[in-house]
């Protein structure tokens, strides 16, 4: 397998300007800080937090539907350089796809499976004719485990399952080298979200594809991801690979993240971490740490600088490093041993 990044994000940033009274200043939102990471192919990302914290604002400036406001991004060899209002090209817009959470609301109830399915090649493959594109529809619709006879229905025939089924072939017919899965298995049930995550695993296999899968299911998370990147009020605080990161996690939020996930063993205790208070406002954002109001460990120090995102222990940074944004490392991985003990 290539080691050469599909995808490179440098210090990511998205703000919105919100309009205020008619006497005041508009105020700035920091739906995302400072997100940095590479995928490669194969890799699977996972992006965890919980509501509010710009997983989706990733997602859409990953899939250039909303430029960053800074920072540079960068697919295969090309770098994206968007404006406001402004189309990506459509050779980056082929490589990089994305899969939503409900399959029924981003499917078009007034077209068939087959429909669909061509019409991202009728777009952007204008050389193909009709019968080829019917043929690889077809193809894809066997691919992800339905059958032919499915092409000429209407999503509203279909469960939930079988529609986020559609929504992948339809994410696949351009054969891309990336896709961003914003929650894809959230809305199913049990046994249908394990079909659908073996179906990903199986494309990814057979494809090469690079994965951004974007989640609150931890136990999701951690069955898939090769590496996670933990936010919290639009900033990464925690990221490394994923097996390291849930085994012991380092900042009092992923902690708190973590101790919260229902166990499946009744006869093993796990000490919760409580959260105080709520997030923050994102029109009026605390100095210093976000996370410092919230925080059993913050000190003074932490409402003079946010930190940033660091190598725990300060070792040169690669591929298997866990980075913190916390200055209480140490402490915060002392309680987490007292409370396993």
């Amino acid at each position: 397998m290539s080691r050469e990044a599909v995808l490179r994000a440098s210090h990511l940033t998205r703000h919105y300007q919100i309009k205020g009274g008619p006497f005041s200043k508009p105020a700035t939102v920091k739906a995302l800080n400072e997100a940095s990471f590479e995928l490669f192919p194969g890799q699977t990302l996972a992006v965890v937090g919980e509501s509010g914290c710009g997983k989706s604002t990733l997602a859409r400036v990953l899939t250039m539907i909303e430029p960053p406001t800074s920072g540079e991004l960068s697919i295969g060899k090309h770098q994206v350089s968007l404006k406001e209002g402004q189309r990506p090209p459509a050779e980056l817009r082929r490589e990089v796809q994305i899969i939503f959470q409900n399959p029924y609301g981003s499917l078009n109830p007034r077209k068939t499976v087959a429909t669909m399915l061509e019409e991202p090649l009728k777009l952007n493959r204008k050389e193909m004719g009709a019968a080829e594109r019917r043929k690889k529809a077809l193809e894809m619709i066997e691919k992800v485990g339905l059958r032919p006879e499915h092409a000429d229905r209407y999503p509203h025939m279909f469960s939930g399952g079988q529609r986020q089924r559609i929504a992948i072939a339809r994410a696949l017919m351009l054969n891309p080298k990336i896709l961003v899965l914003d929650e894809p298995v959230s809305a199913l049930d049990l046994s249908i979200q394990a079909q659908v995550l073996n179906l990903l695993a199986d494309l990814q296999e057979e494809f090469g594809l690079a994965y951004v899968f974007i989640s609150h299911d931890l136990s999701v998370v951690r069955r898939i991801a090769d590496d996670v990147i933990v936010m919290y009020f639009g900033q990464p605080v925690e990221t490394g690979p994923a097996e390291e990161v849930f085994t012991t996690p380092r900042h009092p939020y992923t902690q708190a993240l973590f101790s919260a996930t229902p166990v499946a063993d009744p006869n093993r205790s796990r000490q919760r971490v409580k959260l105080k208070g709520e997030p923050p406002s994102p029109l009026n954002p605390p100095p210093g740490c976000p996370f410092a109001p919230r925080c059993h460990l913050a000190t003074d120090a932490c409402t003079r600088a946010d930190p940033p995102l660091e190598p725990v222990g300060g070792e040169a940074a690669d591929d298997k490093t866990v980075k913190v944004a916390c200055i209480h490392v140490e402490r915060s991985i002392a309680a987490l041993e007292t409370a396993s003990a």
